[in-house]
């Protein structure tokens, strides 16, 4: 009995790394932004975007690379 790559999580996968790659950018110049403008009144809203983009990106590639695995390695 062979195994199959199930296309279906693959593709999930996929689609989660796809979608962290831009937040996998934003993130850090969102934070670059917020560090440079210290004195902003907006300031600390600007600091927890940036901090959520960034989490979002992590999130999204551990989960995309979880689902990878899933995909390739399990039945």
């Amino acid at each position: 009995m062979t195994k199959r790559t199930n296309k279906e999580v693959l593709a999930k996968g996929i689609k989660f790394l796809a979608g962290s790659l831009p937040l996998a950018f934003i993130g850090p110049s969102v934070l670059f932004n917020a560090f440079h403008n210290r004195e902003h009144p907006l300031y600390i809203l600007v600091l927890s975007i940036g901090v959520l983009f960034c989490l979002g990106a992590m999130f999204c590639i551990f989960y995309g690379l979880k689902l990878l695995t899933k995909a390739l390695f399990d039945e």
